[in-house]
């Protein structure tokens, strides 16, 4: 993500989303107070807050959809017209969609990313990444330049491990999405949960626009918030004894974290939520876990 931006040129101007990976937009804010990054962000799927950003000239519209960890929509042919119309770049992580739900190619998209540490792997065991375009532009070679100049070359048994992961990547990700249905559609049943976020959940807001965009599913992640606040949230993390409580997302075990508190200082996530990466478990044993967590409260 960091190389998208250096690639431009020295001094960028960027149009980002307020809800995205944490450690990528600490970087772009870090740039603007350095004067190296032109930000402004803008809520997640908000048109009308896109348009007004675009009045100034723009270099690249960074998107994350479904984004993390509130995992809100934004409708990607949409805002690749809007940012296209007015000369800007457009990039994606579709990190969370990965490509078996989601081409954002296709949908008019230039640019996108995939942490490849997480599903396309899917087994923990490996650092990686991907950028990945249609076609070859003048942007993409300055941008594809700073590869061998940060060292972001995978070494051969990196390769490897990312290559066995990718075999079963396409039934990995249809079992974890099809679980991560139904453990949203059980916490939404809970008196102990306060609000649910999945877009496979006809009432979350950005439902119709995910369901035309995406394919086969909704994806791993689920986050929601418990009732009584940070202290009822952590106590959850806790207590559950098959779902563990770690920092990642998209393998094989279901983890459970308290977001804000990893994210610390300035994070905008609610100090109440819990994020879920369901991973390959009976749903059925994640939900039972789960229930008895919250049932402690």
């Amino acid at each position: 993500a960091t190389a998208v931006v250096d690639g431009l040129g020295p001094r960028v101007r960027v149009i980002a989303q307020t809800s995205m990976y944490w450690a990528f937009r600490r970087w772009l804010e870090k740039g603007h107070e350095e004067g190296r990054v032109d930000l402004e962000l803008i809520p997640n799927g908000d048109e009308q807050a896109l348009r007004a950003a675009l009045e100034h000239k723009t270099d690249l519209v960074w998107l994350e959809t479904p984004a993390n960890p509130m995992l809100e929509i934004t409708d990607l042919r949409r805002f690749s017209e809007l940012a296209h119309a007015a000369g800007a770049i457009v990039a994606v992580d579709n990190t969370l969609s990965t490509p078996v739900h989601s081409t954002p190619l296709a949908l008019g998209v230039d640019l996108v990313m995939h942490s490849a540490t997480k599903q396309l792997n899917g087994h923990g065991d490996v650092l990686a990444g991907a950028l990945v375009v249609g076609e070859s532009t003048p942007a993409w070679e300055s941008i594809k330049s700073q590869r061998p100049n940060r060292g972001g070359v995978l070494g051969p048994f990196e390769a490897w491990l990312l290559q066995r992961g990718m075999r079963t990547l396409f039934l990995r990700v249809h079992a974890s999405s099809r679980s991560a249905l139904r453990v949203a559609q059980a916490l939404q049943a809970n008196a102990a949960v306060s609000k649910v976020f999945y877009p496979g959940l006809a009432d979350h807001p950005g439902h119709d626009i995910a369901a035309a965009q995406m394919s086969d599913g909704f994806g791993c992640m689920v986050s929601f918030r418990v009732e009584g606040g940070e202290e009822q949230a952590r106590r959850v993390e806790q207590s559950t004894r098959l779902i563990m409580p770690a920092t990642s997302l998209g393998g094989t075990e279901s983890l459970i974290e308290h977001r804000s508190s990893i994210e610390g200082k300035g994070s905008p996530v609610p100090l109440d939520l819990l994020r879920l990466s369901i991973g390959l478990e009976g749903p059925d044993d994640l939900i039972a876990d789960l229930e008895k967590a919250l049932q402690a409260l």
